[in-house]
C-alpha cells in the first residue's frame, strides 16, 4: 500500500493489520516519552485547503510521535491564496524532498488526482476531499468501535455490529468512508436522514435506510449511532424547513437515546452542534465515544503513516 486515498483502497486484512497496529500506538501514546523512531528522517506535509482542528492537529501529533520532520501549509498562509495550482504546489513540495503528503481539499476527487500523478512520488493522504471521502476518519472510528465493544481485539472485525449513521449524508465524506469500511469489516450499516439527505445510491448499499429517525428505532437494535454534523456550508439550496424542524425530527436527544438501550454508543466525528444533531444529555453520556474518537485518532494515523512510510518496515 503506497497511498491511502479511500476507505475502498483496504481489503479486510489490511483494514483489521491497520486496527491492530492503532492498538500497538495506542500504548505508545500512554508511554512517559512518547516517540518512536518509525519516520525518522522522513518529512511530511500536512497540506490543507481547508480549515481543520481535529484532523489536523491529530496528523501533526502522528507524525511527531514517530519522529518525522513535519510541515505544515495551510491555502491562507500560502502561495494557493495568490492563485497557485495544486500542481505547482505539490511539484514544489517535492522539490523539498517531501516523503508523504498529508491533504485535505474543498475539491472531490483531488487526492486521487495527486495519488495518480505524475506530479509527487511519495505517499499521499487523504485527509478528507469536498463531499468524497475521509478514510482516517473511518479508521479511527472502526478502533473506537472495536475497542468499546471488544477490549483489545487483536485480529478482530465488526462482524454483526450494527451501526445507525444518522443526518447529513448527502454532505459527509465521513459517512461514504464508515459505510465503506464498516462493511469490509462485517459490519451492518443503517442511514438514517431526510429524502433530501440520503443520496439513493449510498442508501441501495447499506443494509437499511429510513427516512424516520423513530421508526429505525423501532425496528432495529443498534450497537452505536453516528450522529453527523449538518454541513451547511456545502449547501446551495434548502434541504429541510428548519433546524429546529431538523433537530425535532432528526436529532438524538434524551427521550430518542433512551429507546434504543442503554448499552447503544453515541458517536460524533465532530464539530458538534449541540441542540441541532445532538443534544448535551447525549454528547456529554457515558457511552459517548467523541473524546475517544479523538484521542483514537492520533492512534489510527500513526498506524497509517507507519504503514505507507515507516523506516523500519521499509528496512
Amino acid at each position: 500500500m503506497k497511498h491511502l486515498v479511500s476507505a475502498a483502497d483496504l481489503d479486510r486484512a489490511q483494514a483489521i493489520t491497520l486496527l491492530d497496529t492503532a492498538a500497538e500506538m495506542s500504548a505508545v501514546s500512554e508511554r512517559d516519552v512518547k516517540k518512536l523512531p518509525a519516520l525518522r528522517g522522513k518529512t511530511v506535509v500536512n497540506l490543507f485547503y481547508e480549515d481543520s482542528t481535529r484532523t489536523r492537529v491529530s496528523f501533526e501529533v502522528a507524525e511527531k510521535r514517530l519522529s518525522a520532520d513535519v510541515i505544515n501549509v495551510s491555502a491562507k498562509g500560502s502561495s494557493v491564496s495568490k492563485g497557485e495550482s495544486l500542481k505547482d504546489t505539490v511539484q514544489t513540495l517535492a522539490a523539498i524532498s517531501a516523503d508523504v503528503i498529508v491533504m485535505r481539499h474543498n475539491a472531490s476527487g483531488a487526492a486521487h488526482t495527486l495519488a495518480n500523478s505524475d506530479w509527487f512520488a511519495g505517499s499521499v493522504i487523504n485527509a478528507g476531499d469536498g463531499t468524497h471521502e475521509h478514510p482516517t476518519q473511518a479508521l479511527l472510528d472502526a478502533f473506537t468501535l472495536r475497542e468499546r465493544l471488544f477490549g483489545k481485539a487483536i485480529g478482530k472485525g465488526l462482524d454483526g455490529v450494527n451501526v445507525a449513521v444518522v443526518g447529513d449524508i448527502a454532505h459527509s465524506r465521513v459517512a461514504r468512508s464508515n459505510l465503506i469500511l464498516l462493511k469490509t469489516l462485517g459490519a451492518n450499516v443503517h442511514l438514517i436522514a431526510p429524502p433530501t439527505l440520503l443520496p439513493k445510491g449510498l442508501a441501495s448499499k447499506a443494509v437499511s435506510a429510513y427516512n424516520n429517525f423513530d421508526t429505525a428505532i423501532e425496528d432495529q437494535s443498534f450497537d452505536a449511532v453516528m450522529m453527523l454534523r449538518i454541513q451547511s456550508e456545502r449547501m446551495q439550496a434548502a434541504f429541510f424547513p428548519s433546524e429546529s424542524e431538523y433537530s425535532k425530527l432528526w436529532g438524538l436527544n434524551r427521550e430518542r437515546y433512551q429507546r434504543m438501550g442503554k448499552e447503544t454508543l453515541i458517536m460524533h466525528p465532530g464539530p458538534m452542534n449541540r441542540g441541532l444533531e445532538i443534544d448535551s444529555f447525549c454528547a456529554d453520556h457515558p457511552n459517548s465515544t467523541v473524546l475517544d474518537q479523538v484521542r483514537n485518532g492520533v492512534s489510527a494515523r500513526m498506524a497509517v503513516l507507519y504503514h505507507l512510510a515507516g523506516t523500519e518496515r521499509n528496512a
